[in-house]
């Protein structure tokens, strides 16, 4: 077969100036039916029959109906639409595979799927990635009652189920997976693992004719129904990311380039979502979006414009017509982040011709007056926001925990831009899920739990990390005690069918293909598991049972679950770099923002506070801090941020928000203290190249921060027990009285002045309650300083070191094999979680950053998930509600080991992974 593109809106697009729309579906005597010259449903009696133009296709009943697509079609259907469901017809009846091209976005496997639920067809459905295996699309093998064998797994149900075969993510998946194919597309023939063979209808039902059907099974030959059908789904490579597609395999198709909606068509949709807006500023929306999407914009290295999430944001526009075209594309299309100087010319020129610059005359939202629970509907709240001199009252999906007031938080202190950013988010949660972009340690975490308090929404957050794979975001894959093979619904999961507010933190750190198979989840609220599951959205769902008359236990049975309508996803992630290409191995210099990721969500950046706001924040969570030196503090770290100099921008991002917090926190317990001490400590000055610390130098001494002489000069140090109270130099803690005493280092250690400092240093730190990092070069005592430190505490230690082959899973669990059962034990991490022993980590910049930031989530929010499905917390009130969990023990401290960054030690990123201080 040859490979056939047709491009679906050149001849199409005149037609369409001539043919009139699908205006609705009607419901007659003899079955239902769309008004148009094109597309047909009629029920007769000799059958129903689906008729596109002069087409005919014969339904049959489908033997298992929960699995055929249900509220796909829209009302009113596009012409050029319904020219592509009359080509994939075409190619069906002459039982053709065919391949959907085209740019990122829902379309192609929406227009798939409206195939498929107009000819009632049942479908298997894959999302591909650099994840996928021969086996998710074969067979996969489990072990029952200590028996293995195998089970069947899409491409091979839908063979012999006569089902359609959807593959999403041709581009995504390693050249040599998909080969495994080709036979059965070229042929419909396929060896399985287990020894059977699939035959083509044709060739099989030849042999019936000489042989009964006993020998044929005897033989293990399968056949292949005549009804299987493969449809594809992927982006052009390589305009797009990805791979090439192997010409063996890409020959098997026939192909149909599936572009962009004509401008009249997509028109009167956003018409549609839009009621209540002027049709000339939808126009004008369009225009920039078509443009955007142009050869001529791409040849400038600008990325297309998310034209499908345009129904979204208008919908926020249609509540809130005052809103600024300008602040709405910066939501579709946050060109600020991650487009140069020359890019953001280029757009704001877009954006001007079609005058479309309207930011600064028109306000954004202030503030958040009210959120409160609606009366006659579940799952949602009324907000009422405040708009220059107005009130605008909406709904938004809401959780169960129970509603809170803006503003009444402890632990977090509202300023005019957060304030503002958070009326933002919720007119955006209104219409679809949400990105946080911003820098690292400037509140993103803080914010999104904010947001989500006030809403009454359960976290459920997710750490992704660059080597985190499909299953790891999906399902994992365990073994029961007695041996049998089982799979594990991840946190993702659980929070979609609860109704959860699923928290992605660091989106930018995983790989794009990984998070391509989260594309069906976010746009269509749909996701197909591996072990067969499907989710659906919560109206298919009640569609799906009210057409069957089925409960929500066979549907159970059947593994057909709904996802609460009350989910959302809240994603956080550092803004990319700036000229930085898409494919960079660097997880930290990668363009993390590509087409296809900007279709999925609408976004938001966290802009630096300003100084007066960043002093009300610090005044506010640290009580007792001198002003004067918060206020020497915010000069420096204002001044280096807004420096153009590179050096002194690259210093700025060691003084973030949170590491500020950290310094006034230190400051109000201990205000004798040296603040050139402290930011050169933020710095990690000692180990600076010379040009970096003379710019740091150069700086504190324009702001008159002086480093007080050495206390070692000033006073003797001294360190005893006695009555109980350890006391270092100034400093004084109570030893500790542990359950067990043999896990309590003892080393042979000679008392001198400069780790006595370092210790007295360490004591204030850790009395404060933080989590400790020491740095240092090779062979200067770092492991004697900790060991020497604990003993005096008479603290209980846990030792873990890392090296270059540490996994997550290894990092929380260790397995082994008991009487031929793997099992799992705690790792010394869990364990000092546990017991409230400390843990200390060493060589810690030798593992892959990708397995040390998980320790994040456990330094910052307390909670963590294991690789056995347990998971740390650290509320003891959550573990009454929640099964499989371990309380974090008050006691818990970690102490992180390392040598100093950059030659010769060459270590990873390790300090830029995460700021401990």
């Amino acid at each position: 077969m040859h490979s056939q593109i047709l491009r679906g809106g050149s001849a199409a697009a005149v037609a369409c100036r001539r043919m009139r729309h699908i205006v609705g579906a009607v419901l007659g005597r003899d079955g239902w039916m769309w008004r148009t010259h094109e597309v047909k449903l009629i029920n007769t009696a000799s059958g129903d029959t689906v008729k596109i133009g002069e087409l005919s296709y014969k339904l049959k009943t489908p033997q298992n109906p929960e699995l055929v697509p249900v509220k796909h079609i829209s009302d009113s259907l596009p012409h050029i639409v319904a020219q592509h469901l009359r080509w994939i017809m075409q190619k069906d009846l002459l039982g053709q595979d065919v391949f959907l091209i085209g740019p990122p976005g829902p379309l192609r496997r929406s227009i798939a799927m409206q195939y498929l639920e107009l000819t009632k067809r049942e479908v298997e459905y894959v999302a591909l990635s650099r994840d996928t295996t021969e086996t998710d699309l074969k067979q996969r093998r489990e072990i029952r009652s200590g028996t293995a064998f195998y089970i069947d797994q899409c491409a091979v149900r839908a063979a012999t189920q006569g089902r359609v075969l959807v593959l999403e993510g041709l581009e995504k998946a390693e050249r040599n997976v998909l080969p495994v194919l080709n036979n059965l597309l070229e042929n419909r023939e396929m060896q399985l693992e287990d020894g059977r063979f699939l035959m083509s209808a044709e060739r099989y039902d030849k042999l019936l004719q000489d042989h009964t059907k006993e020998e044929l099974d005897s033989w293990k030959i399968v056949r292949v129904s005549e009804d299987f059908r493969v449809i594809a789904l992927g982006l052009p490579v390589p305009k797009y990311k990805g791979n090439p597609l192997d010409p063996p395999l890409r020959s098997r198709f026939q192909a149909r380039d599936i572009y962009y909606l004509p401008f009249k068509d997509q028109l009167e949709m956003l018409y549609t979502a839009g009621p209540n807006i002027a049709a000339e500023r939808v126009s004008q929306l369009l225009s920039l979006a078509t443009t955007l999407c142009s050869q001529e914009s791409s040849n400038l290295g600008l990325p297309d414009f998310p034209v499908d999430n345009l129904v979204p944001a208008l919908h926020v526009l249609n509540t809130f017509p005052m809103l600024s075209s300008q602040q709405l594309i910066h939501r579709l299309y946050p060109y600020d982040s991650f487009l140069g100087m020359d890019g953001r010319t280029a757009v704001e020129g877009v954006l001007s011709r079609f005058e479309l610059l309207d930011g600064r005359r028109q306000p954004a939202p202030s503030a958040i007056l009210n959120v409160s629970t609606t009366r006659d509907l579940e799952g949602y709240a009324d907000v009422t926001l405040r708009v220059v001199d107005k009130n605008v009252t909406f709904q938004v999906p809401a959780g169960t925990e129970g509603l809170r007031p803006p503003n009444s938080s402890p632990t977090f202190i509202s300023t005019p831009s957060h304030s503002q950013l958070m009326a933002e988010m919720m007119q955006s949660h209104m219409a679809k899920d949400i990105c946080l972009i911003g820098a690292k340690g400037c509140g993103k975490s803080a914010i999104a739990r904010e947001f989500a308090e006030m809403l009454g929404y359960s976290v459920e957050p997710v750490m992704l990390y660059q080597d985190m794979t499909a299953r790891d975001l999906l399902q994992q894959r365990y073994t029961l005690p007695n041996g049998d093979t089982a799979w594990r619904p991840s946190p993702l999961v659980t929070a979609a069918i609860e109704g959860k507010l699923l928290l992605l933190d660091g989106i930018h750190r995983v790989n794009l293909g990984t998070l391509a198979v989260l594309s069906r989840l976010l746009h269509d609220r749909e996701l197909d598991l591996y072990d067969g599951t499907r989710l659906l959205r919560w109206d298919r769902y009640q569609t799906v049972k009210e057409q069957l008359q089925f409960s929500d236990q066979q549907l159970q049975e059947r593994s057909i679950l709904p996802i609460h309508p009350s989910f959302r996803v809240l994603a956080l992630a550092e803004p990319p770099v700036v000229g930085a290409s898409a494919s960079s191995s660097n997880s930290r210099g990668q363009q993390w923002l590509s087409p296809e990721l900007l279709t999925m969500f609408l976004y938001h950046t966290v802009t630096p506070l300003a100084k007066a706001e960043e002093m009300r924040l610090i005044q506010g969570l640290t009580l007792n801090v001198p002003k004067e030196a918060a206020e020497q503090l915010l000069h420096l770290a204002h001044s280096l941020r807004g420096t153009n100099d590179p050096t002194a921008q690259s210093l700025a991002s060691s003084l973030s928000t949170r590491q500020l917090l950290r310094i006034c926190r230190r400051l109000s317990h201990y205000p004798e203290e040296s603040i050139a001490h402290a930011v050169n400590k933020a710095c990690l000055s000692r180990f600076l190249p010379s040009l970096a610390r003379a710019s740091l130098e150069k700086s504190l001494s324009s702001f008159s921060i002086q480093d007080k002489p050495d206390p070692a000069e000033t006073h003797d140090f001294i360190c005893t027990v006695k009555d109980g109270v350890l006391t270092i130099g100034n400093v004084s803690a109570p030893v500790y009285n542990p359950d067990e005493k043999i896990k309590v280092p003892d080393v042979l250690f000679y008392d001198n002045p400069q780790h006595m400092m370092v210790m007295e240093d360490m004591l204030k730190d850790f009395l404060l309650g933080e989590h400790l990092l020491l740095v240092g070069n090779q062979g200067v005592g770092k492991n004697k300083i900790v060991d020497r430190f604990l003993h005096l505490l008479n603290r209980p230690r846990e030792y873990l070191q890392l090296h270059r082959d540490t996994t997550v899973q290894t990092l929380t669990l260790q397995p082994s094999v008991r009487d031929g059962i793997i099992t799992y034990e705690d790792s010394p991490l869990v364990k000092a979680v546990k017991l409230g022993h400390i843990l200390v980590i060493d060589e810690a910049d030798k593992a892959p950053t990708n397995v040390t930031c998980i320790l994040k989530t456990l330094v910052e929010s307390g909670e963590m998930i294991l690789a056995d499905g347990r998971r740390i917390i650290s509320d003891p009130r959550e573990a009454e509600r929640r099964p499989n969990t371990i309380v974090m023990h008050p006691d818990f401290r970690m102490l992180v080991l390392a040598n100093r960054p950059g030659f010769p030690f060459l270590g990873n990123d390790f300090f830029g992974a995460l700021e401990i201080p």
